[in-house]
């Protein structure tokens, strides 16, 4: 019996246990075409879902504070959460394709073992997310318990309330992530109708307390501006998500079309995100201290009446608890690809005891947060578009993939290729990561800066592209090396 497997003997016994009882039994291995029975609709809900998060002010402020005017930054919103979504809806055909995980489709492409160093990037991604929701949320839960119950509000000098906030956001994670695919798109679903409510709420006296005439006169800044903050958007939204892409669409039936695919992934983030991106750059333009505030959820927070305030904080908690259910899930199939023989229910917790850890981290010992967090993403940009472009190049002569090799880690499989490595799309990918750290400045704050790569002083380097030259490079490469004919001439095909 595989690894990945429960205790389910038949397909069919898998496929009724999921229906009645919501529990997904299945591991990383492909869904065979009589269970995918999936529409991009339900795509549309969870993709919605998973956006609501409270997290979009922190990037709306950031592209105020990065010069622009309102209407500079609707654009470089609606430009980097549609777009770096749509990318996300491609990655969904594979999913669909194949029935499988989008790091198991992988295999098909690197190799079994070439791999493991994009599956370890994603799961880093993930779990790096993880850690923000999972901090987040629980700062939310502790300033929450301060209005209603008045306790103390500095989590370090409760260091109890706190942990109690972090497992009560940690349970509330594992209750849905762990039950699986169809549980979880039932949750994703109904609960965006909740929180989208509250979120309209909330919006709508926020919008009330702005300076207008301040907004609304803001100089337009630079195109170069509107270029990084696209950029900043894509980083912070679809491009940490384009890895997980293939996750969710396993499900869906062979006859959905392509573009529909695409179209509920962009439409579905890009809507509460554009939204929820430009509350936060109106905010940021009416109150420059937004802008240099540690934390601006916080700060937005400290301005509101009690009767506004409460909504707000369980918004920005059950958004960011929507968004980590699709993480850890998507973070559990990822811990899986890399060979880890355990239930995917298992590989759940196992995340989330890690994810916990760094909340604790950042709640009682760390003094930053959210600068670490904005450089975090945007590192991961680059090693994350490497593969995406990689991943789409293969997708384009590639229209299927064996079930039987990509679950095989051994030297029979067919996508074993060369010592476990397929050559050429390992070297476009890192090559490209190479050459996009080039171009990057890891800057914490204007005091802090990480690195700063040989030619991040470069048009491409100042603008925030280092993640734009990755996927041309990465794309490029692979294509010349002959990456596009690698799906038509598929080496599994010989094992079957």
């Amino acid at each position: 019996m595989s690894p990945n497997h429960d205790a389910s003997p038949t397909a069919a016994e898998q496929a009724q246990d999921v229906i009645l009882s919501k529990y997904e039994q299945r591991g990383i291995e492909p869904v065979p075409v009589e269970e995918q029975q999936g529409n991009p609709l339900d795509l549309f809900w969870v993709w919605f879902a998973a956006n609501l998060s409270i997290l979009g002010i922190p990037l709306g402020v950031t592209l105020v504070a990065l010069g622009m005017n309102i209407w500079q930054a609707l654009i470089a919103a609606v430009l980097g959460a549609f777009g770096s979504f749509a990318i996300v809806g491609v990655i969904s055909i594979a999913g669909r394709r194949g029935g499988a995980p989008s790091l198991t489709l992988s295999r098909a492409i690197f190799g079994v073992r070439g791999n493991i160093g994009p599956t370890i990037v994603s799961l880093a991604s993930r779990l790096g997310w993880e850690t923000v929701n999972t901090t987040t949320g629980a700062f939310a839960l502790l300033s929450l318990s301060t209005l209603v119950l008045g306790t103390n509000p500095d989590a370090k000098e409760s260091p109890v309330l706190a942990l109690v906030c972090i497992a009560i956001f940690v349970v509330c994670t594992v209750a849905v992530s762990g039950m699986g695919h169809a549980f979880l798109v039932a949750v994703q679903k109904w609960a965006t109708w909740i929180f989208g409510a509250l979120n309209i709420f909330v919006a709508a006296y926020l919008v009330t307390t702005v300076d207008w005439d301040l907004v609304l006169s803001a100089p337009a800044g630079p195109a170069s501006a509107v270029i990084i903050g696209v950029g900043t958007i894509a980083a912070g939204t679809g491009i940490g998500w384009a890895n997980a892409g293939a996750d969710m669409a396993r499900y869906q039936s062979p006859r959905v079309r392509a573009g529909s695919l695409i179209a509920s992934a962009s439409a579905g983030a890009g809507i509460p995100l554009v939204i929820i991106i430009g509350l936060g750059a109106i905010l940021g333009a009416g109150d420059s201290g937004l802008a240099s505030a540690g934390d601006p959820v916080a700060a937005v927070r400290s301005v509101l009446p009690a009767w506004v305030a409460i909504p707000y904080l369980v918004t920005a908690f059950g958004g960011l608890l929507l968004s980590n259910h699709l993480s850890v899930y998507s973070a559990g199939l990822t811990t899986l690809t890399l060979g880890i023989r355990i239930k995917r229910v298992n590989a759940v917790i196992l995340d989330v005891v890690v994810t916990t850890i760094g909340a604790i981290y950042f709640m009682l010992v760390s003094e930053s947060f959210y600068g670490p967090f904005i450089t975090f993403i945007s590192l991961l940009a680059v090693p994350i578009t490497a593969w995406v472009g990689v991943f789409v190049v293969d997708m384009i002569g590639r229209r299927t993939y064996h079930s039987d090799s990509l679950m095989d880690l051994t030297r029979a499989s067919g996508y074993w290729y060369r010592a476990g490595f397929e050559w050429r799309s390992t070297l476009a990918w890192a090559v490209a990561i190479v050459v996009g750290f080039l171009f990057t400045t890891a800057r914490v704050s204007s005091d802090e800066v990480w690195f700063t790569g040989a030619l991040a002083e470069t048009w491409i380097g100042s603008n925030g592209l280092a993640w734009v030259a990755t996927f041309v490079i990465s794309a490029g490469l692979y294509a010349a090396l002959g990456g596009a004919r690698a799906g038509r001439r598929d080496p599994s095909v010989a094992a079957r």
